[in-house]
Parts: structure tokens; sequence; C-alpha cells
């Protein structure tokens, strides 16, 4: 995932993020995506401090509609919610 890959290095390129969001927000949904893909993604743009509140509406939208988060293991729901906090 590139922009955890970013934001663990503590490179800002907020060029990348904002494009990579953007398309986030624009595909039809985040099937694609697994539980570990999803708080990684959130936890980079909260980390380098990018702001994308149409993206993580996405992502919590998706969420919502599992209807069980069975499938996230403690660390991918602590970093979510750190995510979602900052």
């Amino acid at each position: 995932n590139i922009v955890w890959a970013f934001a663990k290095a503590e490179i800002p390129h907020t060029r990348l993020l904002e494009r990579v969001a953007d398309h986030i927000v624009a595909l039809d949904n985040l099937e694609a995506f697994d539980p570990q893909n999803l708080s990684n993604m959130v936890w980079a743009f909260a980390k380098a401090e990018i702001s994308h509140p149409r993206m993580f509406e996405k992502v919590a939208d998706h969420i919502v509609a599992l209807n069980d988060l069975g499938a996230f293991n403690p660390q991918d729901l602590s970093n979510m919610v750190w995510a979602f906090a900052n």
C-alpha cells in the first residue's frame, strides 16, 4: 500500500495522497479492499495529516454496510478508530 509506505516513512506527498483519495472516492465500491487495506489507508492519511472527508466517509459507509466486523482483527479496528479520531 503506497500511501501507508509514504506515511510510515514520514515522506509528505500531499498531491499523491489526494489523487489516491480521489480515486477511492470515484470507485463504485470498496469490495476489493480487505480490512487491512482499509485500515492501513485511513491510518496513512491520518498519520500524514491529510484531510479527505469524502474518502473517510466512503470507507465508513463501506464498513457500516458490511454488518459484520468479524473480518477485522483488533489491530485493524484500533488503527481505524485512531485514524477517524484524528
